[in-house]
C-alpha cells in the first residue's frame, strides 16, 4: 500500500538549544520512501549521520524562541505483517553479528531478570516464533493497552508489575522476555495506519528463522500499514527528539497517516 505520513513538532526554546532528531524513515525490505519533505522553521543548519543501528539522525541547534519541525513522506509499505508460526529458534553461535546487541540486557529491558517467567510463559511451545507469539499473548492478557496513559519511561520489570501500559511499555516487556530466551529482540518506533488515536507508535521485532518478524501486543491481530522510523535496544535508543541543556517546552505535536489511492507521481 502507499501511504502519506507526517509529523509536526513545535517547541518554545528559552535559549539556543542543541537537538538530536530521529524523524526520517529509511527505505528497506518492508518499506520504500518515494518522497520526503523536511522543514525547519526558522531554517537552521542541520547535519545528518547514521547511528550504530542504521537510523538516520539529524543534529542542529534550535534558536531561542518558537522552533518547529515538519516532516512528511510518501511511502510504499507492506499490506500485511508477515507471520511464520514454526519459524525456528536460531542458536546464538549461528546468529549474524548485527543481532548480538539485541540479546543483551539494556536500560529499559532487564532481560537477565526474566529467565524464569519467560520459560514459564513459553513452556510447551516450539522454540522460535511460537515462543514469541506466546509472549505476545501473555502481554495482552496481563496488561490493558491504554494509549497516552504513561508519560514517564519505565522498565520492563516495572511494566510487569502493572495492569495498564502504553505501546512503549508493552514493547519493552516483550523484548525483555524474548532476550531472556536468547532470542534477539529490538524496539521499533514509527507509524501505524490503523492506530487510534493517531500518534507515533512502538512495537518490537524478534529474530527467528533467519530474519526479523514484527510483534505488536497492542493489536489484536497482525496488521500492515507500518512505517519504521527508528530501531534500537529500547526507548533510550529511539527517541524521535532529544534536547540537551535546560528543558524546553513541547507546545504542539501532530501525527498524520493517510492511505493513498495510487502511487505518487
Amino acid at each position: 500500500m502507499w501511504m502519506e505520513t507526517s509529523c509536526s513538532l513545535a517547541f518554545e526554546t528559552p535559549v539556543a538549544t542543541p537537538f538530536l532528531l530521529m524523524l526520517r524513515p529509511r527505505s528497506g525490505a518492508q518499506q520504500w520512501i518515494a518522497r520526503e519533505q523536511y522543514v525547519l522553521t526558522p531554517s537552521v543548519p542541520a547535519v545528518e549521520f547514521t547511528d550504530q543501528f542504521g537510523n538516520l539522525c539529524q543534529r542542529l541547534v534550535a534558536p531561542a524562541g518558537r522552533f518547529s519541525i515538519h516532516t512528511s513522506a510518501d511511502i510504499e509499505a507492506a499490506d500485511f505483517t508477515d507471520t511464520a508460526y514454526g519459524a525456528p529458534f536460531v542458536e546464538v553461535q549461528l546468529l549474524p553479528d548485527a543481532t548480538l546487541p539485541f540479546l543483551l540486557p539494556s536500560r529499559y529491558c532487564e532481560s537477565d531478570r526474566f529467565s524464569q517467567i519467560a520459560s514459564s510463559i513459553t513452556a510447551g511451545f516450539t522454540p522460535g516464533y511460537n515462543q514469541c507469539a506466546a509472549i505476545v499473548d501473555y502481554i495482552r492478557g496481563a496488561l490493558q493497552y491504554v494509549p497516552g496513559a504513561g508519560q514517564d519511561i519505565i522498565s520492563a520489570a516495572e511494566v510487569n508489575q502493572r495492569s495498564q501500559a502504553v505501546c512503549r511499555d508493552m514493547a519493552h516487556l516483550g523484548i525483555a522476555l524474548c532476550r531472556a530466551l536468547c532470542i534477539p529482540a529490538r524496539m521499533v518506533v514509527g507509524y501505524l495506519e490503523a492506530l487510534q488515536p493517531m500518534d507515533l507508535h512502538a512495537w518490537f521485532e524478534a529474530y527467528v528463522g533467519g530474519r526479523w518478524y514484527t510483534f505488536d501486543p497492542t493489536q489484536g491481530s497482525p496488521c500492515g500499514g507500518r512505517v519504521a522510523i527508528a530501531y534500537g535496544r529500547d526507548a533510550a535508543d529511539v527517541a524521535i527528539y532529544t534536547q540537551f541543556g535546560d528543558p524546553v517546552e513541547l507546545v504542539g505535536m501532530t501525527v498524520r497517516v493517510e492511505r493513498l489511492n495510487a502511487a505518487p507521481v
